[in-house]
C-alpha cells in the first residue's frame, strides 16, 4: 500500500497517483524516470511501489523543485537521484548517469501550486507579481519580454495558437496600445488589459478571462510544446522493450501531441484508446486535477507502424 503525504503546503497533491503507479507497472529492481519531479510526490509513490530495489531518476529545471524533492525524498537514500535539467535532454541526462534504458518514464505537465502561488514567478493571473513565467528562472526570455517586444501579429499568433483564444487579435492590439504608454511589467497590468479587450458578455461567463492568454505566454516562454515532442521522441529510445511512458496533460494542445505520438511513432503503442482521467472523488479533493488526462504507451518489441 502506498502512503502519501497530501498536506504539503508547498507543492500540490500529485494527480492520479495510483493510476500512475499501475500504469508504470512498478516492480522492485526497476528503473524509472520522473521527468517533472516537482515536490517529489509521484517519485515517492513510485519508490514505494518499487520497493525495495527500485530506483528513480528525478528531473526538473526548476531549482526550487529540486530542493523540495531533495527534502521530501531524503529517506530513500541512493534509490533516488535528482538532476536539475530539462526533460527535452532526457537522453543526454541518462547517458551522463551511465543509464542505457529505463523501465518507465513519467511526465506530469502541470504547473505546480508552488509555482502558481509564488509571487516572484508570475504564473498566476490571481496574484500580483512581476510578469515572468519562466520554469527555469535563470533562462532567457520572460513573459515581460514577449508582451513588450513582439509585434502585434506575432502576439496574436501566440495567444491564438497556444491559448486557443478567440479574441487573440483584440488582446494583442490592446497590449500593443497599452505598452506604447508604459511597459507592461506585472501580472495585474496584463490581466486588466485582457479584461478590457474581451467583450463584457464573454467576460461574465466561463473561466477567468486571462486564463487562455496566460497559458499561451507560459507555453511560449518555456517552449513547452517543442519540449514535449522531443521528450516523446527520446522516451521511445530510452525505454526498454515493454517499458512504459506515462504523460499527464492538462489542455488539448498537449493531449493532441501525446495522442498522435502514441499512435504514429513506430516504437510506441498506446496501452488503451482513451486517456485515464481522475475519479470524481479525486476532483472533489483536488480541483486542479479536473482537466488532467493520463495517456500510457509501451515500447514494442517489433516496430510495425510507419509515420
Amino acid at each position: 500500500m502506498i502512503h502519501m503525504r497530501t498536506d504539503d503546503p508547498v507543492y500540490h497533491e500529485p494527480v492520479m497517483i495510483r493510476e500512475v503507479v499501475d500504469a508504470l507497472a512498478c516492480k522492485s529492481g526497476g528503473l524509472y524516470v520522473d521527468c517533472t519531479v516537482g515536490g517529489g510526490g509521484h517519485s515517492m509513490a513510485i519508490l514505494e511501489a518499487s520497493s525495495p530495489g527500485g530506483i528513480v531518476i528525478g528531473i526538473d529545471r526548476d531549482p526550487e523543485a529540486i530542493e523540495a524533492a531533495r527534502t521530501s525524498l531524503a529517506g530513500y537514500g541512493d534509490r533516488i537521484h535528482l538532476v536539475r535539467g530539462d526533460f527535452r535532454d532526457l537522453l543526454e541526462i541518462l547517458d551522463g548517469l551511465g543509464i542505457d534504458e529505463a523501465d518507465g518514464i513519467l511526465a506530469d505537465l502541470g504547473v505546480s501550486s508552488h509555482q502558481l502561488e509564488s509571487a516572484a514567478r508570475g504564473f498566476s493571473y490571481n496574484v500580483e507579481a512581476p510578469l515572468d513565467m519562466r520554469m527555469n528562472p535563470e533562462a532567457g526570455v520572460s513573459a515581460r519580454d514577449i508582451v513588450n517586444g513582439l509585434d502585434e501579429d506575432e502576439l496574436a499568433r501566440i495567444i491564438g495558437e497556444y491559448g486557443e483564444e478567440r479574441f487573440s487579435r483584440r488582446i494583442a492590439r490592446f497590449i500593443v496600445r497599452e505598452r506604447s504608454y508604459r511597459p507592461i511589467e506585472t501580472t495585474t497590468q496584463l490581466v486588466d488589459i485582457i479584461k478590457a479587450a474581451i467583450p463584457a458578455a464573454y467576460r461574465r461567463r466561463g473561466p477567468h478571462p486571462a486564463r487562455r492568454t496566460f497559458q499561451a505566454l507560459r507555453i511560449a516562454v518555456n517552449g513547452e510544446l517543442d519540449a514535449l515532442r522531443e521528450l516523446l521522441e527520446h522516451s521511445a529510445k530510452a525505454l526498454k522493450p515493454g517499458g512504459r511512458v506515462c504523460i499527464i496533460s492538462y489542455h488539448s494542445l498537449e493531449d493532441r501531441i501525446v495522442k498522435r505520438a502514441f499512435l504514429c511513432m513506430p516504437l510506441l503503442e498506446p496501452v488503451s484508446g482513451k486517456p485515464v482521467t481522475p475519479s470524481a472523488e479525486e476532483v472533489d479533493r483536488n480541483p486542479r486535477a479536473r482537466s488532467a488526462k493520463l495517456r500510457v504507451a509501451r515500447k514494442v518489441l517489433h516496430p510495425q507502424k510507419g509515420e
